[in-house]
């Protein structure tokens, strides 16, 4: 089979439902950032030994997150357990993490830094799950328990860099005015 089908030659592409609907849909830009943060997270795997299980994990549920977006159906897709975990793996990640006081610029080493870089993606992510709840478009309770999915998970690359840097003995580079 190839992998190319020139179905998309002319900027049209298909939603797990079958609707055909323009590249440049928000649908699209949604499931494409879940993609493209999913491919972070697979560079994050590359650098690190460390947490390899959750890692795995999360790619896992961003796939089911962007077939969510693409619009398959499912009630199992995101689900309430999903969110407990992340929060079990924050708390985890913050015990004996001093309080912050400042700002930190998102710096380190490498794998600190790519920590950071899924949670500005994440972030982005999110704001595409808001648009497309507030459009309308989808009245799929799916999306509320996304949401606060990919809001905890951006609080968990957070944690996961403070963690690491811990481990690795780096200082934080604070924002300075």
């Amino acid at each position: 089979m190839k992998i190319y089908t020139k179905g998309g030659d002319k900027g049209k592409t298909s939603l797990a439902t079958g609707e055909r609907v323009s590249k440049a849909d928000d649908r699209l830009e949604a499931y494409g950032t879940a993609d493209e943060l999913n491919s972070f997270v697979g560079l994050l795997r590359s650098k690190t030994e460390e947490y390899q299980e959750e890692l795995e994990w999360i790619q896992n549920k961003l796939f089911n997150l962007g077939a969510l977006l693409a619009g398959a159906k499912g009630d199992d897709w995101i689900e309430d357990a999903h969110i407990s975990q992340l929060e079990t793996w924050i708390d985890r990640l913050q015990e004996g993490q001093e309080p912050l006081r400042a700002f930190v610029l998102p710096a380190g080493n490498e794998v600190v830094s790519l920590c950071h870089v899924c949670r500005t993606v994440t972030r982005r992510l999110e704001r595409a799950v808001v648009r497309r709840i507030s459009s309308g478009g989808e009245e799929d309770a799916n999306l509320g328990k996304s949401l606060r999915f990919v809001n905890r998970l951006s609080d968990f690359w957070f944690v996961l860099a403070m963690k690491i840097a811990k481990n690795a003995e780096i200082s934080l580079f604070l924002w300075k005015k």
